[in-house]
Protein backbone atom coordinates (compact mmCIF):
# COMPACT_ATOMS: atom_id res chain seq x y z
CA UNK A 1 0.00 0.00 0.00
CA UNK A 2 2.94 2.32 -0.52
CA UNK A 3 0.94 4.05 -3.23
CA UNK A 4 -1.55 5.44 -0.73
CA UNK A 5 1.14 6.63 1.65
CA UNK A 6 3.27 8.29 -0.97
CA UNK A 7 3.24 12.07 -1.23
CA UNK A 8 3.14 11.64 -5.01
CA UNK A 9 -0.44 10.51 -4.47
CA UNK A 10 -1.68 12.31 -1.33
CA UNK A 11 -0.44 15.80 -2.27
CA UNK A 12 -2.21 16.06 -5.61
CA UNK A 13 -5.39 14.57 -4.11
CA UNK A 14 -5.55 17.23 -1.35
CA UNK A 15 -4.44 20.08 -3.62
CA UNK A 16 -7.09 19.11 -6.15
CA UNK A 17 -9.82 18.90 -3.49
CA UNK A 18 -8.91 22.37 -2.24
CA UNK A 19 -8.79 23.64 -5.82
CA UNK A 20 -12.28 22.28 -6.52
CA UNK A 21 -13.64 24.29 -3.59
CA UNK A 22 -11.76 27.44 -4.61
CA UNK A 23 -13.00 27.16 -8.19
CA UNK A 24 -16.59 27.15 -6.89
CA UNK A 25 -15.89 30.65 -5.54
CA UNK A 26 -15.47 31.79 -9.16
CA UNK A 27 -19.13 31.07 -9.84
CA UNK A 28 -21.49 33.99 -10.33
CA UNK A 29 -23.76 33.94 -8.43
CA UNK A 30 -21.37 32.49 -5.86
CA UNK A 31 -22.73 29.63 -3.73
CA UNK A 32 -22.42 29.79 0.03
CA UNK A 33 -19.08 28.53 1.42
CA UNK A 34 -18.86 24.83 2.19
CA UNK A 35 -18.93 25.32 5.97
CA UNK A 36 -22.42 26.85 5.63
CA UNK A 37 -23.78 23.95 3.59
CA UNK A 38 -25.36 20.78 4.89
CA UNK A 39 -23.26 17.73 5.76
CA UNK A 40 -24.80 15.73 2.91
CA UNK A 41 -23.76 18.33 0.32
CA UNK A 42 -20.16 18.28 1.59
CA UNK A 43 -20.03 14.49 1.65
CA UNK A 44 -21.29 14.48 -1.92
CA UNK A 45 -18.62 17.00 -2.95
CA UNK A 46 -15.86 14.94 -1.32
CA UNK A 47 -17.17 11.75 -2.87
CA UNK A 48 -17.38 13.39 -6.29
CA UNK A 49 -13.78 14.53 -6.09
CA UNK A 50 -12.52 11.08 -5.01
CA UNK A 51 -14.56 9.43 -7.75
CA UNK A 52 -13.24 11.79 -10.42
CA UNK A 53 -9.68 11.64 -9.15
CA UNK A 54 -9.68 7.85 -9.03
CA UNK A 55 -11.20 7.58 -12.50
CA UNK A 56 -8.72 9.94 -14.14
CA UNK A 57 -5.80 8.40 -12.23
CA UNK A 58 -6.86 5.09 -13.77
CA UNK A 59 -7.04 6.62 -17.24
CA UNK A 60 -4.03 8.95 -17.17
CA UNK A 61 -1.74 7.16 -14.66
CA UNK A 62 -0.37 10.55 -13.59
CA UNK A 63 -1.80 12.20 -10.44
CA UNK A 64 -0.88 15.84 -11.18
CA UNK A 65 -2.08 15.46 -14.74
CA UNK A 66 -5.37 14.08 -13.36
CA UNK A 67 -5.72 17.05 -11.00
CA UNK A 68 -5.10 19.64 -13.72
CA UNK A 69 -7.40 17.81 -16.12
CA UNK A 70 -10.30 17.62 -13.64
CA UNK A 71 -9.91 21.22 -12.52
CA UNK A 72 -9.77 22.31 -16.16
CA UNK A 73 -13.07 20.54 -16.81
CA UNK A 74 -14.52 22.16 -13.71
CA UNK A 75 -13.33 25.55 -14.94
CA UNK A 76 -15.14 24.97 -18.25
CA UNK A 77 -18.34 24.24 -16.32
CA UNK A 78 -17.78 27.31 -14.13
CA UNK A 79 -17.24 29.54 -17.16
CA UNK A 80 -20.28 28.02 -18.89
CA UNK A 81 -22.35 28.60 -15.76
CA UNK A 82 -21.24 32.22 -15.47
CA UNK A 83 -22.03 32.82 -19.14
CA UNK A 84 -25.43 31.20 -18.75
CA UNK A 85 -26.16 33.22 -15.60
CA UNK A 86 -25.16 36.46 -17.30
CA UNK A 87 -27.27 35.86 -20.41
CA UNK A 88 -30.11 33.60 -19.23
CA UNK A 89 -30.41 34.36 -15.50
CA UNK A 90 -29.87 30.69 -14.70
CA UNK A 91 -26.73 28.75 -13.66
CA UNK A 92 -25.44 25.53 -15.17
CA UNK A 93 -27.43 22.40 -14.26
CA UNK A 94 -27.00 18.72 -15.03
CA UNK A 95 -29.27 18.93 -18.08
CA UNK A 96 -26.87 21.36 -19.75
CA UNK A 97 -24.12 18.79 -20.35
CA UNK A 98 -25.89 17.72 -23.54
CA UNK A 99 -25.47 21.24 -24.91
CA UNK A 100 -21.72 20.69 -25.17
CA UNK A 101 -22.51 18.32 -28.04
CA UNK A 102 -24.97 20.83 -29.47
CA UNK A 103 -22.15 23.39 -29.37
CA UNK A 104 -20.18 21.10 -31.67
CA UNK A 105 -23.13 20.65 -34.04
CA UNK A 106 -24.34 24.28 -33.89
CA UNK A 107 -21.30 26.33 -32.79
CA UNK A 108 -22.79 29.67 -33.86
CA UNK A 109 -25.52 29.39 -31.24
CA UNK A 110 -23.17 28.69 -28.33
CA UNK A 111 -19.46 29.39 -28.78
CA UNK A 112 -19.74 33.20 -29.30
CA UNK A 113 -21.37 33.57 -25.88
CA UNK A 114 -18.54 31.66 -24.27
CA UNK A 115 -16.02 33.76 -26.16
CA UNK A 116 -14.35 32.61 -29.37
CA UNK A 117 -10.95 33.90 -28.26
CA UNK A 118 -11.30 32.23 -24.87
CA UNK A 119 -12.33 28.95 -26.50
CA UNK A 120 -9.30 28.99 -28.81
CA UNK A 121 -6.93 29.96 -25.98
CA UNK A 122 -8.32 27.27 -23.67
CA UNK A 123 -8.04 24.60 -26.38
CA UNK A 124 -4.46 25.60 -27.16
CA UNK A 125 -3.45 25.68 -23.49
CA UNK A 126 -5.07 22.30 -22.97
CA UNK A 127 -3.14 20.75 -25.85
CA UNK A 128 0.15 22.13 -24.49
CA UNK A 129 -0.65 20.89 -20.95
CA UNK A 130 -1.53 17.39 -22.14
CA UNK A 131 1.70 17.09 -24.07
CA UNK A 132 3.77 18.42 -21.17
CA UNK A 133 2.32 16.09 -18.55
CA UNK A 134 2.64 13.05 -20.79
CA UNK A 135 6.32 13.86 -21.32
CA UNK A 136 7.47 15.12 -17.94
CA UNK A 137 5.30 13.33 -15.32
CA UNK A 138 6.18 9.64 -14.92
CA UNK A 139 3.50 6.99 -15.07
CA UNK A 140 2.44 5.46 -11.74
CA UNK A 141 2.32 2.03 -13.33
CA UNK A 142 6.06 2.23 -13.83
CA UNK A 143 6.58 3.33 -10.23
CA UNK A 144 4.20 0.98 -8.42
CA UNK A 145 3.51 -1.84 -10.83
CA UNK A 146 0.31 -2.60 -12.63
CA UNK A 147 -1.41 -4.66 -9.91
CA UNK A 148 -0.88 -2.20 -7.05
CA UNK A 149 -1.81 0.73 -9.26
CA UNK A 150 -5.02 -0.93 -10.44
CA UNK A 151 -6.07 -2.08 -6.96
CA UNK A 152 -5.60 1.32 -5.35
CA UNK A 153 -7.24 3.21 -8.23
CA UNK A 154 -10.29 0.97 -7.97
CA UNK A 155 -10.37 1.35 -4.19
CA UNK A 156 -10.30 5.11 -4.57
CA UNK A 157 -13.15 4.97 -7.08
CA UNK A 158 -15.13 2.70 -4.75
CA UNK A 159 -14.60 5.04 -1.79
CA UNK A 160 -15.78 7.98 -3.88
CA UNK A 161 -18.83 6.09 -5.11
CA UNK A 162 -19.74 5.10 -1.55
CA UNK A 163 -19.53 8.70 -0.34
CA UNK A 164 -21.62 9.87 -3.30
CA UNK A 165 -24.25 7.26 -2.46
CA UNK A 166 -24.30 8.24 1.22
CA UNK A 167 -24.42 11.93 0.37
CA UNK A 168 -27.29 11.88 -2.13
CA UNK A 169 -29.41 9.66 0.14
CA UNK A 170 -29.36 12.41 2.76
CA UNK A 171 -29.52 15.28 0.31
CA UNK A 172 -32.69 17.40 0.61
CA UNK A 173 -35.03 17.54 -2.36
CA UNK A 174 -34.20 20.25 -4.86
CA UNK A 175 -36.52 23.19 -5.27
CA UNK A 176 -36.03 23.18 -9.07
CA UNK A 177 -34.96 26.80 -8.71
CA UNK A 178 -31.41 26.47 -10.07
CA UNK A 179 -30.11 29.69 -8.47
CA UNK A 180 -31.37 28.70 -5.03
CA UNK A 181 -30.21 25.09 -5.29
CA UNK A 182 -26.71 26.09 -6.44
CA UNK A 183 -26.42 28.45 -3.49
CA UNK A 184 -27.46 25.82 -0.96
CA UNK A 185 -25.64 22.80 -2.37
CA UNK A 186 -22.63 24.04 -4.31
CA UNK A 187 -21.69 23.05 -7.84
CA UNK A 188 -20.90 19.34 -7.53
CA UNK A 189 -23.82 18.51 -5.24
CA UNK A 190 -26.35 20.53 -7.26
CA UNK A 191 -25.31 18.72 -10.46
CA UNK A 192 -25.83 15.37 -8.72
CA UNK A 193 -29.13 16.52 -7.21
CA UNK A 194 -30.58 17.60 -10.56
CA UNK A 195 -29.35 14.47 -12.29
CA UNK A 196 -30.95 12.27 -9.64
CA UNK A 197 -34.18 14.28 -9.74
CA UNK A 198 -34.25 13.89 -13.53
CA UNK A 199 -33.69 10.13 -13.30
CA UNK A 200 -36.48 9.72 -10.74
CA UNK A 201 -38.99 11.99 -12.49
CA UNK A 202 -41.87 10.70 -14.58
CA UNK A 203 -43.15 12.30 -17.79
CA UNK A 204 -46.60 13.88 -17.69
CA UNK A 205 -49.43 11.56 -18.62
CA UNK A 206 -51.56 12.34 -21.71
CA UNK A 207 -54.51 13.39 -19.57
CA UNK A 208 -52.36 16.19 -18.11
CA UNK A 209 -52.91 18.00 -21.42
CA UNK A 210 -56.21 19.82 -21.91
CA UNK A 211 -56.02 18.74 -25.56
CA UNK A 212 -56.28 15.02 -24.69
CA UNK A 213 -60.10 14.73 -25.14
CA UNK A 214 -59.86 16.55 -28.48
CA UNK A 215 -56.95 14.62 -29.98
CA UNK A 216 -58.56 11.23 -30.61
CA UNK A 217 -58.61 9.91 -34.21
CA UNK A 218 -61.88 10.59 -35.99
CA UNK A 219 -62.54 6.87 -36.40
CA UNK A 220 -62.79 6.30 -32.64
CA UNK A 221 -66.01 6.67 -30.63
CA UNK A 222 -64.80 9.91 -29.06
CA UNK A 223 -64.96 11.44 -32.52
CA UNK A 224 -68.70 11.76 -31.92
CA UNK A 225 -67.71 14.66 -29.67
CA UNK A 226 -66.09 16.37 -32.65
CA UNK A 227 -66.63 20.10 -32.44
CA UNK A 228 -68.92 21.53 -35.10
CA UNK A 229 -69.07 25.14 -36.21
CA UNK A 230 -72.31 26.80 -37.18
CA UNK A 231 -73.57 25.34 -40.45
CA UNK A 232 -73.14 28.61 -42.32
CA UNK A 233 -69.58 29.25 -41.11
CA UNK A 234 -66.34 27.78 -42.37
CA UNK A 235 -63.58 26.56 -40.16
CA UNK A 236 -60.90 29.24 -40.05
CA UNK A 237 -57.32 28.86 -41.10
CA UNK A 238 -55.20 29.26 -37.98
CA UNK A 239 -51.61 30.54 -37.86
CA UNK A 240 -49.71 30.55 -34.58
CA UNK A 241 -46.36 32.39 -34.68
CA UNK A 242 -43.67 31.97 -32.05
CA UNK A 243 -41.57 35.03 -32.85
CA UNK A 244 -37.95 34.72 -31.78
CA UNK A 245 -37.10 37.04 -28.86
CA UNK A 246 -40.13 39.22 -29.59
CA UNK A 247 -41.12 41.84 -27.06
CA UNK A 248 -42.06 45.52 -27.13
CA UNK A 249 -38.95 47.34 -25.86
CA UNK A 250 -40.35 50.88 -26.07
CA UNK A 251 -41.79 51.03 -22.53
CA UNK A 252 -38.46 49.69 -21.26
CA UNK A 253 -36.21 52.12 -23.18
CA UNK A 254 -37.41 55.62 -24.03
CA UNK A 255 -34.64 56.10 -26.61
CA UNK A 256 -36.32 53.69 -29.05
CA UNK A 257 -38.39 55.18 -31.86
CA UNK A 258 -42.10 55.32 -31.00
CA UNK A 259 -43.09 54.16 -34.51
CA UNK A 260 -40.83 51.09 -34.50
CA UNK A 261 -43.67 48.52 -34.62
CA UNK A 262 -46.60 49.89 -36.67
CA UNK A 263 -48.13 46.48 -37.48
CA UNK A 264 -47.84 45.34 -33.89
CA UNK A 265 -49.50 48.54 -32.68
CA UNK A 266 -52.35 48.18 -35.19
CA UNK A 267 -52.86 44.51 -34.31
CA UNK A 268 -52.99 45.29 -30.61
CA UNK A 269 -55.87 47.67 -31.30
CA UNK A 270 -57.70 45.12 -33.47
CA UNK A 271 -56.94 41.99 -31.43
CA UNK A 272 -59.61 39.76 -29.94
CA UNK A 273 -57.40 39.47 -26.91
CA UNK A 274 -53.89 40.61 -26.06
CA UNK A 275 -51.69 40.96 -23.02
CA UNK A 276 -48.62 39.69 -21.23
CA UNK A 277 -47.58 36.07 -21.57
CA UNK A 278 -45.71 34.64 -18.61
CA UNK A 279 -43.05 32.51 -20.26
CA UNK A 280 -40.76 29.98 -18.50
CA UNK A 281 -37.60 31.21 -20.23
CA UNK A 282 -35.27 34.20 -20.34
CA UNK A 283 -33.00 34.90 -23.30
CA UNK A 284 -33.04 31.31 -24.65
CA UNK A 285 -34.45 27.84 -23.86
CA UNK A 286 -37.16 28.40 -26.45
CA UNK A 287 -38.53 24.88 -26.15
CA UNK A 288 -39.72 25.50 -22.60
CA UNK A 289 -42.17 28.11 -23.85
CA UNK A 290 -42.85 26.21 -27.07
CA UNK A 291 -43.73 23.01 -25.24
CA UNK A 292 -46.03 24.80 -22.80
CA UNK A 293 -47.94 26.53 -25.61
CA UNK A 294 -48.29 23.42 -27.77
CA UNK A 295 -49.16 20.84 -25.07
CA UNK A 296 -51.04 23.09 -22.64
CA UNK A 297 -49.06 21.51 -19.80
CA UNK A 298 -47.55 23.86 -17.22
CA UNK A 299 -43.77 23.60 -16.65
CA UNK A 300 -44.14 22.52 -13.02
CA UNK A 301 -46.05 19.43 -14.18
CA UNK A 302 -42.83 18.24 -15.84
CA UNK A 303 -40.82 18.28 -12.62
CA UNK A 304 -37.10 18.01 -13.33
CA UNK A 305 -37.90 17.42 -17.02
CA UNK A 306 -39.13 21.00 -17.47
CA UNK A 307 -35.66 22.30 -18.39
CA UNK A 308 -35.64 20.43 -21.71
CA UNK A 309 -39.08 18.88 -22.19
CA UNK A 310 -38.39 17.94 -25.81
CA UNK A 311 -35.96 15.25 -24.69
CA UNK A 312 -38.93 13.59 -23.01
CA UNK A 313 -41.32 14.34 -25.87
CA UNK A 314 -38.97 12.65 -28.33
CA UNK A 315 -39.79 9.36 -26.57
CA UNK A 316 -43.28 9.93 -25.14
CA UNK A 317 -46.38 10.91 -27.10
CA UNK A 318 -48.47 13.70 -25.63
CA UNK A 319 -51.53 15.50 -27.05
CA UNK A 320 -51.08 19.02 -28.36
CA UNK A 321 -52.95 21.81 -30.07
CA UNK A 322 -51.71 20.31 -33.37
CA UNK A 323 -53.19 16.88 -32.65
CA UNK A 324 -56.44 18.55 -31.55
CA UNK A 325 -56.70 20.55 -34.80
CA UNK A 326 -55.76 17.43 -36.78
CA UNK A 327 -58.60 15.49 -35.14
CA UNK A 328 -60.99 18.23 -36.28
CA UNK A 329 -59.97 17.72 -39.90
CA UNK A 330 -57.21 20.30 -40.17
CA UNK A 331 -54.02 20.00 -42.16
CA UNK A 332 -51.24 20.65 -39.62
CA UNK A 333 -47.89 22.18 -40.65
CA UNK A 334 -44.88 23.38 -38.66
CA UNK A 335 -42.45 25.88 -40.23
CA UNK A 336 -39.02 26.38 -38.66
CA UNK A 337 -36.19 27.81 -40.81
CA UNK A 338 -33.40 25.94 -39.03
CA UNK A 339 -32.15 22.33 -39.14
CA UNK A 340 -34.93 19.99 -38.04
CA UNK A 341 -32.59 18.03 -35.79
CA UNK A 342 -32.01 20.96 -33.42
CA UNK A 343 -33.74 20.25 -30.09
CA UNK A 344 -34.75 16.91 -31.64
CA UNK A 345 -37.66 18.63 -33.37
CA UNK A 346 -37.40 16.13 -36.22
CA UNK A 347 -38.70 13.54 -33.73
CA UNK A 348 -40.89 15.77 -31.56
CA UNK A 349 -42.86 17.72 -34.17
CA UNK A 350 -44.43 14.61 -35.84
CA UNK A 351 -45.19 13.14 -32.39
CA UNK A 352 -47.09 16.30 -31.49
CA UNK A 353 -49.44 15.80 -34.43
CA UNK A 354 -47.96 17.81 -37.28
CA UNK A 355 -48.35 16.19 -40.69
CA UNK A 356 -45.64 18.31 -42.33
CA UNK A 357 -42.44 19.83 -40.93
CA UNK A 358 -40.83 22.50 -43.12
CA UNK A 359 -37.28 23.23 -41.98
CA UNK A 360 -34.32 25.17 -43.40
CA UNK A 361 -34.00 22.78 -46.35
CA UNK A 362 -37.10 24.41 -47.89
CA UNK A 363 -35.43 27.85 -47.96
CA UNK A 364 -32.69 29.35 -50.13
CA UNK A 365 -29.49 31.11 -49.08
CA UNK A 366 -30.88 34.39 -50.41
CA UNK A 367 -33.68 34.10 -47.85
CA UNK A 368 -31.22 35.00 -45.11
CA UNK A 369 -31.48 38.36 -43.41
CA UNK A 370 -28.54 38.70 -41.09
CA UNK A 371 -27.33 35.41 -39.63
CA UNK A 372 -30.51 33.41 -40.20
CA UNK A 373 -33.46 32.96 -42.54
CA UNK A 374 -35.40 36.23 -42.51
CA UNK A 375 -38.86 36.60 -41.05
CA UNK A 376 -40.24 37.98 -44.31
CA UNK A 377 -39.10 34.83 -46.15
CA UNK A 378 -40.96 32.80 -43.53
CA UNK A 379 -44.03 34.99 -44.05
CA UNK A 380 -43.90 34.26 -47.78
CA UNK A 381 -43.77 30.54 -47.00
CA UNK A 382 -46.85 30.86 -44.80
CA UNK A 383 -48.59 32.82 -47.55
CA UNK A 384 -47.95 30.04 -50.06
CA UNK A 385 -49.32 27.46 -47.61
CA UNK A 386 -52.50 29.51 -47.26
CA UNK A 387 -52.82 29.66 -51.06
CA UNK A 388 -52.58 25.86 -51.34
CA UNK A 389 -56.17 24.72 -51.75
CA UNK A 390 -56.52 21.12 -50.59
CA UNK A 391 -60.09 21.65 -49.27
CA UNK A 392 -59.00 21.36 -45.65
CA UNK A 393 -58.60 24.14 -43.12
CA UNK A 394 -54.99 24.81 -42.21
CA UNK A 395 -53.17 25.08 -38.88
CA UNK A 396 -49.63 26.44 -39.19
CA UNK A 397 -47.24 26.76 -36.28
CA UNK A 398 -44.28 28.99 -37.08
CA UNK A 399 -40.99 29.14 -35.14
CA UNK A 400 -38.95 32.08 -36.43
CA UNK A 401 -35.17 32.48 -36.23
CA UNK A 402 -34.14 35.89 -37.58
CA UNK A 403 -33.73 37.63 -34.23
CA UNK A 404 -31.81 34.77 -32.61
CA UNK A 405 -28.48 35.67 -31.06
CA UNK A 406 -25.59 36.02 -30.80
CA UNK A 407 -26.43 39.60 -31.79
CA UNK A 408 -22.86 40.83 -31.30
CA UNK A 409 -21.76 38.94 -34.42
CA UNK A 410 -23.57 41.58 -36.48
CA UNK A 411 -22.48 45.20 -36.79
CA UNK A 412 -25.13 47.94 -36.54
CA UNK A 413 -25.59 50.15 -39.60
CA UNK A 414 -25.85 53.91 -39.25
CA UNK A 415 -28.78 54.27 -41.66
CA UNK A 416 -30.84 51.69 -39.79
CA UNK A 417 -30.00 53.17 -36.39
CA UNK A 418 -31.45 56.52 -37.48
CA UNK A 419 -34.91 54.93 -37.68
CA UNK A 420 -34.72 52.76 -34.55
CA UNK A 421 -32.64 54.85 -32.11
CA UNK A 422 -33.07 58.37 -33.56
CA UNK A 423 -31.37 60.23 -30.70
CA UNK A 424 -28.42 57.86 -30.28
CA UNK A 425 -24.91 59.18 -31.05
CA UNK A 426 -22.73 57.63 -33.71
CA UNK A 427 -20.53 55.67 -33.22
CA UNK A 428 -22.90 53.91 -30.87
CA UNK A 429 -21.89 53.45 -27.22
CA UNK A 430 -21.18 49.84 -26.32
CA UNK A 431 -24.49 49.24 -24.52
CA UNK A 432 -26.48 50.18 -27.66
CA UNK A 433 -24.64 48.08 -30.25
CA UNK A 434 -26.46 44.76 -29.74
CA UNK A 435 -29.70 46.62 -29.06
CA UNK A 436 -29.47 48.39 -32.43
CA UNK A 437 -29.03 45.06 -34.22
CA UNK A 438 -31.95 43.59 -32.30
CA UNK A 439 -34.24 46.52 -33.09
CA UNK A 440 -33.58 46.23 -36.83
CA UNK A 441 -34.57 42.56 -36.82
CA UNK A 442 -37.52 43.34 -34.56
CA UNK A 443 -38.73 45.68 -37.30
CA UNK A 444 -38.51 42.77 -39.74
CA UNK A 445 -40.64 40.69 -37.37
CA UNK A 446 -43.19 43.50 -37.40
CA UNK A 447 -43.24 43.42 -41.22
CA UNK A 448 -43.79 39.66 -41.05
CA UNK A 449 -46.78 40.25 -38.79
CA UNK A 450 -48.31 42.56 -41.42
CA UNK A 451 -47.60 40.06 -44.21
CA UNK A 452 -49.19 37.12 -42.39
CA UNK A 453 -52.29 39.19 -41.62
CA UNK A 454 -52.54 40.16 -45.30
CA UNK A 455 -52.19 36.50 -46.37
CA UNK A 456 -54.94 35.44 -43.97
CA UNK A 457 -57.19 38.22 -45.26
CA UNK A 458 -56.58 37.09 -48.85
CA UNK A 459 -57.61 33.48 -48.19
CA UNK A 460 -61.11 32.24 -48.92
CA UNK A 461 -61.60 30.98 -45.39
CA UNK A 462 -61.70 33.26 -42.39
CA UNK A 463 -58.42 33.38 -40.52
CA UNK A 464 -57.17 33.43 -36.97
CA UNK A 465 -53.68 34.58 -35.97
CA UNK A 466 -51.91 33.96 -32.68
CA UNK A 467 -48.62 35.80 -32.10
CA UNK A 468 -46.25 35.71 -29.13
CA UNK A 469 -42.60 36.00 -28.13
CA UNK A 470 -40.80 32.96 -26.77
CA UNK A 471 -38.62 35.01 -24.40
CA UNK A 472 -36.92 38.38 -24.13
CA UNK A 473 -33.65 38.78 -26.08
CA UNK A 474 -30.10 38.40 -24.77
CA UNK A 475 -28.92 42.00 -24.29
CA UNK A 476 -26.75 41.94 -21.14
CA UNK A 477 -24.97 45.25 -21.83
CA UNK A 478 -28.22 47.10 -22.45
CA UNK A 479 -29.82 45.51 -19.40
CA UNK A 480 -26.95 46.62 -17.20
CA UNK A 481 -27.34 50.17 -18.49
CA UNK A 482 -31.14 50.51 -18.54
CA UNK A 483 -32.09 47.74 -16.02
CA UNK A 484 -33.62 44.41 -17.13
CA UNK A 485 -37.17 44.37 -18.56
CA UNK A 486 -39.98 42.20 -17.27
CA UNK A 487 -39.55 38.54 -18.20
CA UNK A 488 -42.99 38.30 -19.83
CA UNK A 489 -43.55 38.75 -23.56
CA UNK A 490 -46.57 40.08 -25.46
CA UNK A 491 -49.17 37.91 -27.15
CA UNK A 492 -52.13 38.70 -29.41
CA UNK A 493 -54.99 36.77 -30.99
CA UNK A 494 -56.41 38.45 -34.09
CA UNK A 495 -59.18 37.46 -36.49
CA UNK A 496 -59.86 38.41 -40.10
CA UNK A 497 -63.54 38.67 -39.18
CA UNK A 498 -62.78 41.57 -36.86
CA UNK A 499 -60.64 43.21 -39.54
CA UNK A 500 -63.39 42.82 -42.17
CA UNK A 501 -66.11 44.09 -39.86
CA UNK A 502 -64.20 47.20 -38.90
CA UNK A 503 -64.05 48.74 -42.38
CA UNK A 504 -63.63 52.46 -41.68
CA UNK A 505 -64.74 52.23 -38.06
CA UNK A 506 -62.09 52.91 -35.43
CA UNK A 507 -61.10 49.75 -33.53
CA UNK A 508 -62.32 49.31 -29.97
CA UNK A 509 -59.47 48.91 -27.49
CA UNK A 510 -60.04 45.67 -25.61
CA UNK A 511 -58.95 44.82 -22.09
CA UNK A 512 -55.64 43.06 -21.62
CA UNK A 513 -55.55 39.55 -20.26
CA UNK A 514 -52.47 38.01 -18.67
CA UNK A 515 -51.93 34.36 -19.60
CA UNK A 516 -49.50 31.65 -18.65
CA UNK A 517 -47.69 30.11 -21.61
CA UNK A 518 -49.58 26.84 -21.24
CA UNK A 519 -52.92 28.70 -21.51
CA UNK A 520 -52.29 30.42 -24.84
CA UNK A 521 -52.80 27.40 -27.10
CA UNK A 522 -55.98 26.50 -25.24
CA UNK A 523 -57.27 30.04 -25.65
CA UNK A 524 -56.47 30.04 -29.38
CA UNK A 525 -58.21 26.70 -29.92
CA UNK A 526 -61.32 28.02 -28.17
CA UNK A 527 -61.33 31.08 -30.39
CA UNK A 528 -61.17 28.90 -33.49
CA UNK A 529 -64.31 27.04 -32.47
CA UNK A 530 -66.26 29.71 -30.62
CA UNK A 531 -67.06 30.18 -26.97
CA UNK A 532 -69.45 27.25 -26.47
CA UNK A 533 -66.88 24.54 -25.88
CA UNK A 534 -67.66 22.44 -22.84
CA UNK A 535 -65.65 23.35 -19.75
CA UNK A 536 -65.09 19.62 -19.30
CA UNK A 537 -63.06 19.65 -22.50
CA UNK A 538 -61.34 23.03 -22.32
CA UNK A 539 -60.90 24.80 -19.01
CA UNK A 540 -62.60 28.09 -18.38
CA UNK A 541 -61.44 31.23 -20.05
CA UNK A 542 -59.10 33.27 -17.84
CA UNK A 543 -60.48 36.47 -16.42
CA UNK A 544 -59.07 39.67 -17.93
CA UNK A 545 -56.52 41.42 -15.73
CA UNK A 546 -55.62 45.03 -16.06
CA UNK A 547 -52.16 45.68 -17.44
CA UNK A 548 -50.05 48.66 -16.51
Amino acid sequence: MAFFLSSTFVSPLLVGLLGSLLFEALLSPRPRPFWKRGVAANILHLGSWLLLFGTFILLLQRPWFAVVFILSLQLVVVQSSNTKSRTLNEPFICHDFEYFWDAVLHPRLYVPFFGIGLAIAASSAGAVAIGSFLIFEPSLIRQWGGTVFLMNSLMLIAAGALLVWLGWRKLPSVSLNPVMDLDQLGLFSSLWAYGIALAHSQPPTPDASPFQPLSQPLSQPLSQQRLELDADAAKPNVVLVQSESFFDPRPWCSEIAADLLPNYDATCKEAIVKGALNVPAWGANTVRTECAVLTGIAPNAWGARQFNPYRTLSRHTLPSIASAFKAQGYRTVCVHPYPATFYMRDSVIPILGFETFIDISAFESQDKHGQYIGDQAVARKVGRLLEDNDNRPLFVFVITMENHGPLHLEAPEKARVASTLPTAPWPLPHHLRDLAVYLHHLGESDKMLGSVKAALNSAIRPGLLGWYGDHVPILPDAYRHFSPPASSTPYMIWSTEIDRNLHDKPPIERASCTLEANELGVYLFKRAFGRDISSDVIKAEPEPQEQE
